[in-house]
């Protein structure tokens, strides 16, 4: 037994687990790549101040949850905790939004990494399927996302989320009511941390989890009470782009999210069945963050979603994926001459797009046979030196066991014919 472990917080995805995973970021992924999303893949790690701008010098991310290190050449680097800085750098970098066409829609999918309190649910490596769409200010591409996520949901076979709507304003309204809000939490009994965070962030209270913050927040001003002209008919926009569409969200005047970059809409997923970690997704509208990390104003709107906490979703509800088997034709020679001639309609069978995997290792009939039923295949090709003789090749199924003689020559058609 190896003497290493995965590190605390961290997992491996192995089969045949993992192929779930891969079926969620492929359900995820495929609505936004029929909506003009391209694939972007940006570094595992960046410039900390990337982050420290973009994502807020006072959040938990940064402050606690940040893998921050120092290479030998003195560059302060960061794993990145979240993919929407790294997104808006490279589109900026490349310059993409000179390109004449806006928005610039793009989608990803990685691993990230924060220092938090492992629990189920919530890890310090974890994959998220994230898309952007970078350089207008439009309430149907706000509209558009929260459709895109809730299409990817629903095709997964997942029904009991919600979604969670809220509105957090813009440069013009939100000094406003921030001093209105700070003005209330400063008469609250809160921990030093937290009263810090009043003058920093105050509307990172709101999003406090504690039972004894929680409950001092009865009759808090609320920021849709403040909102500008511009903001309310932005939002109602936004709400009404949903319902036509037959979207169901539910307004949450308290829902602020984890970063500093969200201006006016903001929402998240979450599911009922995850317990404290309900949240499975979530983004929002950021207009300010290009000017934040140094670029043009470029007003943009995003969202990501965990995988992670998708796969416990789907457990929760006990949705059963409708995965394809990795093997469809498992090949099992006895003898020299059959090892030969069935490796080569193996590679003949790959070529024309048919799943096919090899009795490796010169095992005997029953061993082999063992490890066809473990591959999931639907047939077996078997051949001795006999079956070679007259010419033929032995085609068994392996759901009902009848074997059937198919020429050499046509095994390849046959069992096009027979898969579909």
């Amino acid at each position: 037994m190896s003497t290493f472990k995965a590190p605390k917080g961290t997992y491996d995805l192995i089969p045949p687990d993992s192929a779930k995973y891969l079926a969620v970021r492929e359900a995820i992924a495929a609505p936004l790549r029929n909506s003009g999303y391209g694939y972007i893949e940006t570094p595992g790690f960046e410039n900390v101040e990337l982050f420290a701008r973009g994502v807020g010098e006072s959040t938990d991310i940064v402050t606690k949850e940040m893998y921050a290190f120092e290479t030998k050449g003195g560059d302060r680097l960061a794993l990145r905790p979240e993919g929407t800085a790294s997104v808006l750098r490279a589109a900026l970098e490349a310059n993409l939004h000179k390109a004449g066409n806006l928005p610039v829609k793009l989608w990803y999918s990685g691993s990230y990494y924060r220092y938090e309190r492992p629990q189920k649910g919530r890890y310090r490596h974890f994959s998220q399927v994230g898309a952007e769409a970078i350089g207008a200010e439009d309430p149907a591409l706000d509209a558009e996302l929260i459709i895109l996520a809730d299409q990817a949901y629903r095709s997964l076979g997942l029904s009991d989320f919600r979604i969670l709507l809220n509105s957090l304003g813009d440069k013009e309204c939100r000094p406003v009511y921030r001093a209105a809000l700070q003005d209330f939490l400063r008469g609250l009994d809160l921990d030093e941390d937290t009263r810090a965070r009043i003058e920093i962030n105050p509307l990172r209270v709101l999003d406090d989890k504690r039972e004894s913050v929680q409950k001092q927040l009865t009759g808090v001003p609320l920021l849709r009470d403040y909102l500008c002209d511009a903001c309310k008919t932005y939002h109602e926009e936004v709400r009404a782009l949903l319902d036509a569409q037959g979207v169901a969200f539910e307004d949450d005047a308290k829902l602020v999210r984890g970063l500093d970059y969200y201006t006016r809409t903001t929402f998240e997923f979450v599911h009922d069945g995850l317990g404290s970690q309900s949240a499975v997704g979530g983004g929002g509208r950021y207009d300010g963050l290009s000017e934040m990390i140094g670029g043009p104003a470029l007003p943009s709107v995003g969202w990501a979603l965990g995988v992670d906490r998708t796969v416990l979703a789907l457990e929760a509800e006990g949705v059963e994926l409708q995965l394809p088997s990795s093997t469809s034709v498992f090949a099992v020679p006895l003898g020299e001459e059959a090892r030969r001639v069935l490796f080569a309609k193996v590679s003949e069978l790959r070529k024309v797009g048919i799943a096919a995997d090899f009795s490796y290792g010169h095992k005997g009939l029953k061993a082999a046979m063992k490890a066809a039923n473990r591959s999931g295949a639907r047939y077996a090709l078997v051949a001795g030196e006999r079956d070679l003789a007259e010419g033929v090749v032995q085609l068994k199924d392996m759901d009902s066991g009848e074997q059937t003689a198919i020429a050499v020559n046509e095994v390849v058609a046959e069992l096009e014919s027979r898969l579909g």
